[in-house]
């Protein structure tokens, strides 16, 4: 099992920035390929981007890319999801997930947060 607890949600204004945390713990979570995912009022839930396991692989949505950058501190046992240029449409529950690799599909995914609040004002 791996435990997994995100932090840094909040109400920011459009074009603002955030950064979220996400520690893991249990069994051996440096060996998993980490990512986050969100979910909007009334939408499915969505890959964000992801990180492989060596930390030196990242993969993003289209709608995130150049804004958003995902990153893991092993030692730590930690990964961030810096996002910049905040718009009205990045407002959702954010999500921290772990897997045997890296997954786009919420159905692949092997382990999930219990999320954070991100929203964005106009």
């Amino acid at each position: 099992q791996v435990q997994l607890v995100e932090s840094g949600g909040g109400v920011v204004q459009t074009g603002g920035r955030l950064r979220l945390s996400c520690a893991a713990s249990g069994r051996t979570p440096e060996n998993y390929a980490m990512g986050w995912f969100r979910q909007g009022a009334g939408t499915e839930r969505e890959f964000v981007a992801a990180i492989n396991y060596r930390g030196d692989a990242t993969h993003y949505a289209d709608s995130v890319k150049g804004r958003f950058t995902i990153s893991r501190d092993n030692a730590k046992n930690t990964i961030y999801l810096r996002m910049n240029s905040l718009k009205p449409e990045d407002t959702g529950i954010y999500y921290c997930t772990a897997s045997v690799v890296v997954v786009r599909s919420s159905g692949s995914v092997d382990y999930w947060g219990q999320g954070t609040r991100v929203t964005v004002s106009s």
